[in-house]
C-alpha cells in the first residue's frame, strides 16, 4: 500500500516537473527568444509596420485607410475627400462611390462571378466616379485609362496599395485641390512607387497611406 502511494506520488511529481519545464521552455523562454530575434532583425514588421507622421503613429503600411468627408445627414456612404489620393474600393465595393469606409471587422471579396449583374453595375458606377472625380480643368480621364484596381476591391478588401496607373490619374486632381503643381505631386508618386519584389514578384505599387502622409508633410511646408 505504502509502495503504491509512494510510486503514485513520484509519478505525480515527475509529471509536475515535466509540466513546469515545458511551461518554462515553451511559454517563457521560446517566446522571449522569438520576440528578441524579431525585434532585433525585423523590428518594423514585428511592431505592425507602423507609419508615423509628426511623431504619431497614423496607421500600418499593411492595411488601407479611407479618406472620406464626414457623413452628411441622411447619408449612408461617405463621399471621398478628393484632396487626398484614394485607395481601392473596400469590402466588396461601394454602392454609390468609388471609396467606401474600411471596416476591419469584415474582410473578404465579393465572390461574385464576372457576369454577375450587381458586380457589373458596381464596376460601371465605380469607373464613372473615377472619371468624374479625376477630370479637372485641362485634364480629362478617359474610361479606357481607368485601371482595374480603381474599380475592384482586393481579396481582403483592405489592400493598402494601388497601381502606379491609378495614382497617376489622380495627380492632377490632388494638385488642383491642394494648390500644388502637377510636377510636385508627380514627384511624390514617383518617390513612393515600389517595383516588383526582388525584381520579378508581384506588380509595381504605391502605398496610399505613405503617399498621403508625404502629401500632408509637403502641404505643411508650403
Amino acid at each position: 500500500m505504502n509502495n503504491s502511494v509512494t510510486n503514485t506520488a513520484r509519478l505525480l511529481w515527475a509529471g509536475l516537473r515535466a509540466l513546469l519545464v515545458l511551461t518554462l521552455v515553451t511559454g517563457v523562454i521560446y517566446p522571449l527568444v522569438v520576440t528578441g530575434i524579431a525585434q532585433g532583425l525585423f523590428s518594423d514588421q514585428a511592431n505592425g509596420s507602423e507609419i508615423a507622421s509628426d511623431g504619431k503613429v497614423v496607421g500600418s503600411s499593411l492595411i488601407g485607410q479611407s479618406y472620406n468627408l464626414p457623413l452628411k445627414k441622411g447619408q449612408e456612404t461617405p463621399e471621398p475627400d478628393l484632396k487626398w489620393f484614394q485607395g481601392r474600393p473596400q469590402n466588396g465595393l461601394g454602392t454609390n462611390s468609388v471609396n467606401t469606409q474600411y471596416s476591419l471587422i469584415l474582410s473578404g471579396a465579393t465572390n461574385r462571378s464576372a457576369d454577375n449583374k450587381d458586380l457589373i453595375d458596381w464596376v460601371t458606377a465605380a469607373k464613372a466616379a473615377v472619371v468624374k472625380d479625376n477630370s479637372v480643368n485641362g485634364y480629362t480621364v478617359k474610361p479606357s485609362e481607368v485601371p482595374a484596381d480603381a474599380v475592384t476591391s482586393s481579396g481582403s478588401g483592405l489592400d493598402p496599395d494601388i497601381s502606379p496607373q491609378y495614382a497617376d490619374i489622380q495627380v492632377h486632381r490632388v494638385a488642383e485641390k491642394n494648390g500644388l503643381s502637377v510636377a510636385q505631386v508627380e514627384k511624390l508618386v514617383d518617390d513612393h512607387t515600389e517595383g516588383r519584389t526582388l525584381g520579378f514578384m508581384g506588380e509595381p505599387r504605391v502605398n496610399v497611406l505613405e503617399l498621403n502622409t508625404a502629401l500632408r508633410e509637403l502641404l505643411a511646408k508650403s
